[in-house]
């Protein structure tokens, strides 16, 4: 039987390839590695520790750790054909120590959100922004995953803890939310 891989597929698969291979070279010293790799992964990684934290100062904090953390981590790391799933690690993790930390949750600043919308691989308006706040913080989490970070529902499932099947409903429900609300937000105006 012959498989074929869509367009997104294939990008994703490329795209995990390069960031292997970027992680090989920085664990046999080659510091240039860390540049493409940061810019490879700084749009996922910041969406989803800005997802977490809802700080957007803490959440390029966690973005510069991640780097350092993968940096010192390479010379061990195992490929699996996954490399995000480990940089989305590393990412939770820290957004989890922060929050330990922290006694209190700032909300991001719409000019964050859409500094963040505004780069190539995300949603271009300010209104996306908004429409993300709409959602609980599980669902903005398995939106970001899946949209920004690439994943299949069965990694998010497994990244966040959940079954395959509540994932896939949480993010259709999701979608379906965010629809109404453009929606209304449309016949509004």
């Amino acid at each position: 039987m012959l498989f074929m891989l869509t367009m997104p597929e294939l990008q994703a698969e490329r795209e995990a390839d390069r960031i292997e291979e970027l992680i090989a070279r920085l664990a046999d010293g080659d510091i240039e590695a860390m540049a493409p790799l940061y810019d490879l992964v700084r749009s996922p990684v910041y969406a989803y520790a800005l997802s977490l934290l809802r700080d957007p100062h803490g959440a390029e904090d966690v973005l510069h750790d991640c780097c350092l953390r993968v940096l010192n981590a390479a010379g061990g790391y195992v490929p699996r054909g996954k490399p995000m799933a480990f940089i989305m690690t590393v990412t939770r993790n820290l957004c989890y120590d922060r929050l330990a930390e922290a006694s209190r949750h700032v909300s991001p600043e719409p000019a964050e959100w859409e500094r963040l919308l505004k780069t190539d691989d995300v949603p271009t308006s300010l209104a996306a922004a908004e429409w993300l706040n709409t959602l609980s913080e599980a669902d903005r989490q398995i939106v970001v995953l899946h949209v920004l970070a690439g994943f299949k529902h069965r990694e998010t499932a497994e990244f966040m803890g959940m079954p395959t099947a509540t994932v896939i409903t949480r993010y259709s429900r999701a979608i379906k939310a965010l629809r109404k609300h453009i929606i209304r937000e449309r016949m509004e105006n």
